[in-house]
């Protein structure tokens, strides 16, 4: 018998950091990449985020790679907020690359926790101040993150 529990917190933003997941509109959003997370056999633990990007807590099962897990939710959820322009007038697609971090169940709680207070969070700290902090924290280089494009 094999067990897995492949748990990752993915970090999508936007194309150049637009402000173009309205407020207003961003539940009909979560709700459409549930669907996604369900027809993959993944389960959507939480979700949230801001206007120029979104977190998700999500137990990707061990036939799907990540690479290819976002792969499908982008593109998916590219076409049907394209599709949905007076819901999201500025939608303009997704940024490039995504962040991915693996979890242990006992982290589950705090991750949860954090992408449900996103809105608080942002008023403290910048999206690129955080997501800089989460790179070198992991292993990205200073002198790597000239890579990295944060407009």
């Amino acid at each position: 018998m094999s067990f897995t529990q492949l748990t990752y917190h993915i970090v999508l933003r936007t194309y150049r950091s637009h402000m173009s997941i309205c407020e207003a509109n961003e539940r009909d959003l979560y709700a459409y990449i549930m669907g996604i997370c369900s027809s993959l056999n993944a389960k959507l633990i939480r979700i949230g985020g801001m206007p120029d990007h979104i977190h998700m807590l999500v137990s990707v099962p061990p036939s799907l790679a990540v690479a290819e897990f976002v792969r499908r939710i982008k593109f998916s959820t590219g076409t049907w907020l394209k599709d949905r322009k007076n819901q999201f007038p500025n939608f303009d697609g997704w940024g490039e690359g995504y962040a991915a971090f693996s979890y242990s169940l006992k982290d589950i709680p705090h991750v949860k926790s954090y992408i449900k207070n996103q809105k608080e969070h942002h008023r403290k700290v910048t999206f690129a101040e955080e997501y800089k902090r989460w790179l070198l924290e992991n292993g990205v280089s200073e002198a790597d993150l000239r890579y990295i494009d944060m407009e």
